[in-house]
């Protein structure tokens, strides 16, 4: 995405003729100039998916009165939708436990403004990272999950509310959400996980892998839900190994791939690119 001022426009809708001229009419009856635009009908649901993205300074309104006025027709074609203005930026919360190559990647990608997004806190269940995350910046809170868990996740529920927060990211937090945190936050809540799911899914997957005797293995990138590394995916990607290859290389070489699933998953959220559908993802890339 440039640094022209935009707005992206996403819908989701019972699949209808017209939709496509209904709301590109509206566009064009207030002058609006559409810079990017994707569809898709996903056949089995029946239900069309929209993006747009409008040139702010075409229209005679801001975001406010855009909503206000789509609304009606929004109401015709029975559309969930939301429009998002380019120069508020998302506000992401990161959770991690001790290993930091995902965080690091990720910051770095902040710093030098390839993910335009704010971060208001780091939360982690250990203290490793304090004097890393300190230095870019970026308040970092400390969370005992030892004596009660149940505590920790609703402290952890209260610093995302605070900190109005858009999504929570979990990069290599190394903990299970309970059931009532995921239902809380559906489609906000970003996991990587050290394996190409559904294959592998829960601990050591790299491991289990190994034993496996896989040629491929991967990172997924996807959105928590109260079943266990079962939620949408976002974003996949693999490397080759093979007979020689250790669990200690198997978990080096994904490192790279999580770092850079991860990476291009958050792009992909924060530039309203994701929509989903039951247990699927439409991906306007």
């Amino acid at each position: 995405m440039t640094n022209t001022h935009r707005y992206t426009l996403t819908i989701s809708c019972p699949d209808r003729s017209g939709i496509i001229a209904a709301v590109t009419g509206f566009i064009a009856q207030h002058g609006g100039f559409i810079v990017e635009a994707s569809y898709h009908t996903e056949q089995e649901a029946q239900r069309f998916f929209m993006r747009q993205e409008i040139r702010a300074d075409s229209l005679p309104f801001d975001a406010e009165e855009f909503r206000r006025r789509f609304a009606v027709l929004a109401q015709e074609f029975g559309m969930e939708w939301q429009l998002a203005d380019s120069s508020i930026k998302k506000r992401l919360v990161v959770l991690v436990s001790k290993q930091d190559h995902c965080l690091d990647d990720l910051l770095h990608r902040w710093r030098s403004g390839e993910l335009l997004v704010d971060i208001p806190c780091v939360i982690s269940n250990h203290e490793d990272l304090r004097s890393f995350v300190e230095w870019h910046g970026i308040p970092f809170v400390h969370v005992d999950m030892q004596s009660d868990k149940e505590e920790a996740f609703q402290h952890i529920a209260a610093l995302f509310e605070e900190h109005r927060a858009d999504a929570m990211v979990l990069a290599r937090f190394m903990q299970i959400l309970p059931p009532w945190l995921c239902q809380r936050y559906p489609g906000r809540v970003i996991n990587i996980h050290h394996s190409f799911l559904p294959s592998f899914a829960g601990a050591k997957p790299y491991h289990q892998a190994h034993q496996r005797g896989v040629k491929l293995i991967g990172a997924t990138c996807h959105y928590v839900t109260d079943e266990l590394d079962a939620g949408p995916i976002i974003e996949q990607d693999t490397v080759r190994i093979d007979h020689g290859d250790t669990p200690d290389d198997l978990v080096r070489y994904g490192r790279d791939i999580e770092k850079t699933v991860l990476s291009r998953g958050l792009r992909y959220h924060v530039e309203d690119r994701v929509l989903v559908c039951g247990n699927k993802t439409i991906v306007f890339r």
